[in-house]
């Protein structure tokens, strides 16, 4: 019973949470559920406009998913619901599978967060939440700073007035620039008195609703001075009611075409999903996301929220943001905020009859204007210029390419460059420090180091296996070449050297007898267990010798100058493995 109650309360943490429900935590909970769920409002459509849906179904994607993760998630604080670039992978997927109308449209929206929802479900009871570890900070920058880019350019026709059917981020600038002179100046007007009302409204207070403010605004405004209709685009009737119960209908063929990009959405949302959680973990002590539980508490909440006309969802970095700001503690402001938006169904939707659509545009040209990092590249070029060509590779693949291409590529970059540093690694010659017993690289410390001319001493930084050992033996044979004749001993110090595979082992006992047939003794010093353990499973030790193993690189370096009787713990420390 123990175990079937505790295992409840890790897949449904409001369990946990909410047993031990206090008072103190309602005024918090309270404010930022309905903080966020106007927040939701103006959002949800602008992000369904994005995703090329109509309105009505942003606000359905902030409904059940949003109340389903308040159940489900780890973390109580995250605010789920439509996001910008989930919506945007979800509009240049759906648009290069060219569908008929907008009804099939519709359909492989809702079957697109089916699929993510159950693929996100398996890779959280599978403990897949690692793979999360592969989005490397430049491969997230350059992706989203050039999703930004693109989800901009998508809302300038809104913005413009311009009736555009391209595809394409270049075809539609492209297409903007040469129809300009078909500009609504209207719209315009409109659009950009909204950014500026927003921008000037956040200043002022960060913590006013701007978006849902300059909805209000341009609705009253639109409705009593509006002398014609066809003078400003403006959203029209808005279903009304809760969404209804619906199976996503699809095709084999469908699901083949669709399945690159639930994966990449599925690892993407989930990927964005926890940094936003460690960013509040930072923030605050007594909160704890499980990985492998957000990605059921994700997938489930995409799985039950496809069946109510749900396009894939995720947790909105401002939504959350707000969440905290507004003393938000327990999963009770998500349940607020989904009962906001369901009255805003049930009850408003014919008030947004009058909402100009360029007014969304703008609230969305704001929101990602702040995804936009021009600082972090500069400081990649100043610091890291191999990572700085990852974050240009992941930008230019998404913005000239796709959003799921460009996150694919910059993964795949990212693992090439890790193969590459693992293969070539770094590797120092040793010196000994005058008057002590430190052995630093002579490379840094030319002035400080004494070297003697029959030791060479080698540091050794990764493990060593099929990859690079090569690219050791060719850079201690060159070390060997420098040093001449007068070389009589070549000590490894092995404390970065955590593993050793069958290929290395075997290369290494090969250029350890050839050294011999030279001269020279191969020494080992500072080996760890697990690198002993192997040692003497690969049959190393017999060949290295019991007498050139020891515990520490200053043993050996004085054992060659001048032969150092061992003590027994010194010979006991230095050969100690788990028997075989």
């Amino acid at each position: 019973m123990v175990t079937f109650v505790a295992m409840l309360k890790r897949y449904f943490p409001i369990l946990e949470w909410l047993p031990n429900y206090k008072r103190a935590y309602l005024s918090g909970d309270i404010s930022a559920g309905i903080t966020v769920g106007v927040m939701l409002i103006p959002q949800g459509m602008a992000y369904a406009l994005i995703a090329g849906l109509p309105p009505v179904y942003g606000l359905y994607a902030a409904l059940v998913p949003n109340l389903l993760y308040a159940f489900t998630g780890s973390s109580r604080k995250l605010a789920v619901g439509p996001v910008a670039l989930d919506s945007l992978i979800v509009a240049s997927s759906l648009a290069a599978m060219k569908l008929a109308n907008m009804e099939d449209y519709i359909a492989m929206a809702l079957f697109l967060a089916l699929l993510v929802g159950v693929l996100q479900l398996v890779m959280g009871f599978f403990r897949m939440g690692f793979l999360a570890n592969f989005l490397s900070r430049p491969v997230v920058n350059g992706f989203t700073s050039a999703a930004a880019l693109v989800i901009a350019v998508s809302q300038l026709k809104y913005l413009f007035g311009l009736e555009l059917e391209t595809i394409g981020t270049f075809s539609t600038f492209s297409a903007v620039l040469q129809n300009l002179g078909q500009t609504n100046f209207y719209d315009l007007s409109i659009g950009i008195g909204a950014i500026l009302v927003i921008w000037g409204l956040k200043k002022l207070n960060r913590k006013l609703p701007a978006a849902m403010l300059v909805v209000i605004l341009s609705i009253i405004g639109i409705y009593f001075f509006m002398v014609n209709e066809t003078d400003v685009h403006i959203l029209g009737t808005v279903p009304q009611g809760l969404p209804a119960f619906v199976l996503p209908k699809f095709t084999t063929s469908q699901l083949v075409i669709a399945l690159p990009t639930a994966l990449a959405l599925a690892f993407i949302a989930f990927a964005e999903a926890m940094a936003i959680a460690k960013a509040v973990e930072q923030q605050s002590e007594d909160q704890h996301t499980e990985p492998n539980q957000e990605l059921r508490a994700l997938g489930f909440s995409n799985l039950v929220g496809s069946f109510f006309q749900s396009f894939p969802t995720n947790a909105g970095l401002s939504r959350t943001a707000v969440n905290v700001e507004e003393g938000a503690q327990t999963g009770f402001a998500s349940i607020i905020s989904a009962i906001i938006v369901g009255a805003t169904l049930l009850f408003l939707t014919p008030f947004f009859y009058y909402l100009p659509k360029s007014v969304l545009g703008a609230i969305i040209l704001v929101a990602v204007y702040s995804l936009i990092d021009m600082q972090y590249p500069r400081q990649l070029l100043k610091q890291q210029k191999d990572e700085f060509v990852l974050f240009l590779i992941t930008f230019f693949t998404t913005l000239l390419i796709g959003i799921s291409e460009g996150i694919i590529f910059g993964v795949l970059f990212s693992l090439v460059l890790l193969v590459y540093r693992i293969s070539k690694p770094h590797i120092a010659v040793l010196g000994k420090i005058k008057g002590m017993e430190y052995f630093k690289n002579v490379d840094r410390f030319s002035e400080e180091v004494e070297v003697h001319d029959a030791v060479l001493m080698i540091r050794f930084d990764a493990q060593l296996f099929f990859a690079n050992v090569q690219y050791f033996k060719t850079a201690l044979l060159k070390e060997v070449d420098k040093k001449g004749e007068a070389l009589k001993y070549i000590i490894l110090n092995a404390e970065p050297v955590n593993y050793l595979d069958d290929t290395a082992a075997k290369q290494l006992q090969t250029l350890i007898v050839q050294l011999r047939d030279r001269g020279i003794v191969f020494k080992l010093a500072g080996a760890i267990g697990p690198l002993r353990d192997i040692l003497k499973k690969s049959g190393l030790v017999d060949v290295i010798g019991q007498d050139n193993i020891y515990v520490r690189t200053a043993e050996a370096y004085a054992d060659s100058l001048e032969k150092v009787e061992r003590t027994a713990i010194q010979e006991k420390v230095s050969l100690q493995h788990k028997e075989l």
